[in-house]
């Protein structure tokens, strides 16, 4: 990798030694990182990782933040045009499971940084990247009441943590079961309840 990669600019620099880290956070522990491995999964020297990122911890914040724009960017998109808010939420769900399925490390990594003792910057990331994923859910919910599609006294911030909670579920199975596949072939039937749970019952 690193013989193809040697002469990138030093932005595409540091967003291939972002994507090396997600990747490595798929296949272990990411709180056993090292920047060691992160060097040579790069074929670099520790030197030259260094001069893109001058701590591993600002290379976790680079990977937080990659983490929140991709997600967010993928949400969007699945809701962008929909004219339904309940199949709009429905879009949303598939988006984020996809991306997990794509990125198995990333949710690893998310509860790794919110289980970090005390305020870091990647866990201060994680927490904006939750508050602004559930402001997107809240619209989509208040949308559905205003037009009948969900029930009218449905407590929308509650369902907001249900969703996010959901999600989490499926992920935490698929990592009990080592089967991230197995986040995708649930996710529609797991959806189906919640959405009979928020209805208007119309």
């Amino acid at each position: 990798m690193g013989s193809i990669r040697r002469h990138l600019p030093a932005d595409e620099r540091r967003a291939v030694i972002v994507e090396a880290v997600v990747g490595l956070a798929a296949e272990q522990n990411p709180g056993d990182i090292t920047t060691t491995a992160i060097a040579q999964r790069m074929g670099l020297t520790q030197g030259a990782l260094f001069r893109h990122f001058p701590t591993k911890e600002a290379i976790l914040e680079a990977v937080m933040s990659w983490v929140g724009d991709h997600l967010l960017a993928r949400v969007d998109a699945a809701a962008e045009g929909v004219a339904s808010p309940v199949a709009a939420l429905e879009a949303v769900f598939m988006a984020h499971v996809d991306f997990v399925t794509e990125h198995p490390g990333v949710p690893r990594m998310l509860f790794g940084e919110l289980q970090r003792q005390g305020e870091t910057l990647p866990k201060r990331i994680v927490q904006t990247l939750i508050r602004r994923y559930g402001e997107r859910l809240h619209r989509l919910l208040e949308a559905g009441k205003a037009q009948g599609e969900l029930d009218a006294g449905l407590n929308a911030d509650a369902a907001v943590v249900l969703f996010i909670g959901t999600i989490q579920g499926l992920v935490m199975q698929s990592l009990l079961a080592g089967d991230v596949a197995r986040i995708r072939r649930d996710a529609p039937g797991v959806f189906a309840i919640y959405r009979r749970g928020i209805g208007s019952g119309q």
